[in-house]
């Protein structure tokens, strides 16, 4: 009586302590968002609450199909990647290749276990017991859930109870997995809709007129698109050469206004006697050589785009007859009374520093806060590196259809220096180099010999020191055998017929700079 009232105890902790283990364990489970930091914890429970040392999850590796040890309790990183079996090798291979359990009464007896992990050499952990459940999910076998336990007598029956606890547990380690790989899936699905959404929304974005896929650009694109249905007055600011031009058509041809007529005035290129004619239009005999009547530009830009370019080099009278223009929206022909109502989108554009010429009193205040309603900043080439060989590209493809010349690339060392340089002269510069190194190419590459000597100095280069004359003939040499070997694709006897010189030669050169012929077989 007194034995079965003892058993009956023995079962009662051993229901209490399954009971406190399932608990902990499922707790840990409902929070989890990291899948190895939850199969750690669950390890790390079942040695604190069930004593069962060695507690390793296996996973089947998608890409190499082997079992690979995912989490381990108590043994070193090193022996955790020791810790890989093929599907049907050693116990844990063959629970998964079988989809069965395994129980192991002594370790050291069994010759299926191999060890791998090297951790159960000693006697003592010969003599442990293994137990191995697969970790099932939709009828699919993902891996293995092992632990060891210290060998005792009466083995059978403690071990049955153990295998079923180990089974509840591997089950809901396959639901955990199951709902964090639905959650990553779902996470990968919202990023990849994500990034599908950018490029749509970058392609969008994209001005046809316009080369540019940098950030800084990406800005501008997006401002343009603002804007562009707007009949807000527009104010491009940005250094000479940066596309101002471009983004005024751009604003145009994407407003409600396409239709319309979009007209350009270069202030800086007319004196200011003509230039308030230009804008505003005279009557007949309205000055000296006034034959005729003239309609303006503001007429003539009826129903569409004015873009004032250069406009911090009007004068002060032009200056005040502009701001009338702009408040009233209403305009005078020189010599007439007569009140001309418009119906204008006006973009304005300038390379100097508005503000300091207000401080300076050479721009008119008021004038200045009409115009610079939405400003857009058209960055230097030299904020935006990224875009200079796409740039390049461009003005190379466009220059050698125009010539009919069958230049299909840039040289490597080319587009370091393309990209090195600076670019006072912005895409305007960029564009007159590309234009001259295909009138003077003869190849099917532009060369660094093709770009202008300004681009191969030494304040392009940024560099504090000038390059020697040896220097100088290894880069040049180095090009050369490069660009035969990419015609050869990699053959070096070929390579030395191109260059009109021996093989011995080639293959020296080829040796002393580094080269690697094998880099240029196209296979």
């Amino acid at each position: 009586m007194q034995a079965d009232t003892g058993s009956q105890t023995n079962g009662q902790d051993q229901e209490f302590r399954n009971l406190s283990c399932l608990y902990e364990i499922t707790r840990h489970l409902a929070s989890a968002t990291s899948l190895q930091e939850c199969l750690e914890k669950i390890v790390q429970t079942l040695a604190e609450l069930k004593e069962m040392d060695n507690g390793t999850i296996s996973i089947i590796n998608p890409t190499t199909g082997e079992l690979e040890i995912e989490v381990a309790h108590g043994i070193t990183a090193e022996a955790k990647r020791r810790g890989r079996y093929k599907l049907g090798e050693g116990i844990t291979g063959k629970v998964v290749a079988t989809g069965e359990p395994i129980i192991v009464p002594q370790i050291g007896d069994e010759p299926l276990f191999l060890n791998r992990t090297r951790t159960r050499g000693d006697e003592r952990k010969k003599k442990s017991s293994f137990l191995c459940v697969p970790i099932i999910a939709a009828q699919q076998t993902l891996g293995a859930l092992s632990i060891d336990r210290m060998y005792r007598e009466g083995f059978g029956s403690e071990s049955e109870h153990d295998m079923r606890f180990l089974t509840v547990v591997s089950g809901l380690i396959a639901e955990t997995v199951q709902r964090i790989q639905r959650v990553n899936e779902e996470k990968e699905a919202l990023r990849q809709e994500n990034s599908k959404l950018r490029r749509e929304l970058s392609a969008k974005n994209r001005i046809d007129e316009i080369i540019g896929n940098s950030s800084r650009m990406q800005e501008v694109f997006d401002m343009v698109h603002r804007v562009a249905d707007s009949n807000a007055t527009v104010l491009l600011r940005g250094e000479s050469g940066t596309g101002k031009t471009l983004v005024a058509k751009a604003l145009h041809h994407n407003s409600g206004r396409a239709a319309g007529p979009f007209v350009v005035v270069n202030c800086s290129a007319l004196p200011e006697s003509l230039l308030e004619s230009e804008l505003f239009g005279h009557e007949k005999g309205a000055f000296t050589g006034a034959t005729e009547t003239k309609k303006g530009r503001f007429e003539l830009a009826e129903g569409g785009t004015l873009f004032l370019d250069e406009i911090g080099e009007i004068s002060p009278a032009v200056q005040v007859k502009l701001l009338n223009v702009i408040q009233e929206r209403t305009l005078q022909r020189l010599g007439s009374g007569k009140i001309i109502a418009t119906n204008i989108r006006l973009v304005a554009a300038t390379n100097r520093d508005l503000e300091a010429a207000v401080k300076e009193m050479a721009f008119r205040e008021d004038l200045y806060y009409r115009l610079n309603v939405f400003p857009v900043y058209l960055p230097p080439l030299r904020e935006r590196r990224t875009d200079v060989l796409l740039l390049a590209e461009y003005f190379l493809e466009k220059y050698a259809q125009e010539n009919n010349k069958q230049i299909k690339r840039i040289s490597t060392p080319a587009i370091d220096l393309l990209v090195q340089y600076h670019w006072p002269g912005n895409v305007r510069e960029l564009q007159n180099c590309m234009e001259r190194a295909v009138l003077i190419c003869d190849g099917s590459a532009i060369m660094s010999i093709h770009l202008p000597p300004s681009l191969q100095s030494p304040d392009s280069l940024q560099t504090d020191k000038p390059l020697s004359l040896a220097t100088a003939v290894e880069n040049f040499e180095r090009e050369l055998i490069v660009e035969a070997l990419k015609k050869s694709n990699g053959n070096q006897t070929k390579a030395a017929k191109i260059l009109a010189t021996s093989l011995r030669i080639i293959n020296y050169k080829i040796h002393n700079y580094g080269i690697e012929p094998k880099h240029f077989k196209v296979k």
